[in-house]
């Protein structure tokens, strides 16, 4: 009898062993099924210009998202806005055999070399946010940043009325996007607005209040800072309470990106308005046209995103 409760114990064991090995084996062949998946479809490299910005994180975390919903391999190699490592940076993902090129530009001009590289070495490109100057990419995701910048202006100079002196912080020179919301911003508060001061602080926050600083010692007595980001619209508030006055009151201050933060200072009075681009969308839409284009499918050469300015009145009716 103990012979064959052993027996039978033993023969449970060797079951549970096969059945365990079975299921190890079907998990291999799952993980193996899924990166041959991968790899013919192709891979894709994201080049993005920054992951310190909230803005960009938003970008990122979206291509992200898609592409493990949709099985891509997909590489996002951070610039650090260091312009040199992005041509670098871009080289690298060619040597890894990417099919689809996504780049965020840090500088507009100075990537266009690294991104005609890949198109020679037959690889599709997406830029998003920026567009690349010097190279005719395949398909360009991103706000009509004039467009956007002359809604900003024109609603602060409606705010502000005839004469009032302003400020404008400017984005990181060379970006294009930088440079078409300035372009917006002065198209629609010329011969209304007195722009007493146009200065880069690099889409960052510390720079925004240094410049700010600086900017209030030569001008105390402008009306509103115009910011071609939320970033720097922030430093410029502390900018101003560092100064004595009170940002929304004395000075009026306008974002652009629609960031956590910037909505509460929105909320806060602290902050006329932000401009909302859906950046999360711009990553997700990305990673849809890359699949898209390994695909063999046709993709629009431009995809615009819509712009949706948020002002305390606006994020009520959201609630």
């Amino acid at each position: 009898m103990i012979k064959k409760r052993m027996l039978n114990v033993l023969l449970v064991g060797l079951m549970a062993l096969s059945l365990a090995g079975c299921s190890v084996e079907g998990e291999s062949k799952k993980t193996e099924n899924s990166d041959t998946q991968q790899n013919e479809i192709g891979k894709v490299g994201f080049a993005i210009s920054t992951l310190n910005n909230p803005f960009f994180v938003s970008m990122a975390d979206g291509a992200e998202s898609k592409a493990k919903e949709l099985g891509i391999d997909l590489t996002v190699i951070d610039a650090g806005n260091d312009t040199a490592k992005q041509s670098s940076d871009i080289e690298d993902l060619i040597a890894k055999g990417i099919k689809v090129l996504i780049v965020n530009p840090e500088d507009s001009a100075s990537v266009a070399p690294a991104v005609s590289d890949a198109m020679e070495a037959g690889i599709k490109v997406i830029a998003v946010d920026r567009s690349v100057d010097g190279a005719e990419v395949d398909c360009f995701i991103g706000t009509d940043n004039v467009k956007a910048g002359e809604q900003a202006g024109g609603y602060l100079a409606e705010k502000l009325g005839d004469g009032a002196k302003i400020a404008i912080l400017e984005g990181i020179p060379g970006a294009s996007s930088a440079l078409d919301r300035n372009e917006g911003f002065l198209n629609a508060v010329d011969g209304k607005l007195e722009v007493v001061a146009s200065q880069t602080a690099n889409f960052d926050r510390a720079e925004g209040l240094s410049v700010t600083e600086n900017i209030l010692q030569a001008h105390p007595d402008i009306k509103a800072i115009l910011s071609a980001n939320d970033e720097m619209a922030l430093g410029a508030i502390e900018g101003i309470e560092s100064a004595g006055k009170i940002p929304g009151k004395d000075i009026l201050v306008t974002g652009f990106d629609a960031g956590d933060d910037a909505i509460v200072a929105v909320n806060d009075g602290k902050m006329l308005f932000t401009v909302e681009q859906k950046t999360t969308e711009m990553g997700e839409m990305a990673v849809e046209s890359a699949l898209k284009m390994m695909q063999g499918e046709s993709v629009e050469k431009e995809i615009p995103i819509d712009i949706t300015l948020l002002d305390a009145d606006a994020l009520k009716d959201m609630e």
